[in-house]
């Protein structure tokens, strides 16, 4: 052992490594099991879509509905007679 080097200070270096090595090794195994987890699922997800549809074909999901409620507009009778008569301009061309 060198002179500047005291057994504290090679032994404080020792416990971060060896702190450092196992840290390293605790997050590589949760990322693998949380990869096997999403594998899972997905094979989970395929296997349900193949199940609720006939022949095994892929079925399209379901569509969530994430816009704003549908409204309605209300117009009078003179409203919807020059809609109507917009309408048949424009399928015209003119």
């Amino acid at each position: 052992m060198r002179e500047h080097e005291t057994i504290s200070r090679t032994t404080g270096a020792t416990v971060i490594t060896l702190v450092a090595v196992v840290c390293a090794a605790g997050l590589a195994g949760a990322l693998r099991r949380r990869r096997g987890r999403i594998r899972e699922r997905a094979r989970e997800r395929r296997e349900a879509a193949h199940r609720h549809t006939p022949h095994g074909t892929p079925a399209i999901p379901r569509q969530r509905r994430t816009g704003p409620a549908a409204e309605a507009v209300h117009l009078t009778e003179a409203e919807r007679d020059a809609f109507a008569g917009l309408v048949r301009r424009l399928s015209e061309g003119r």
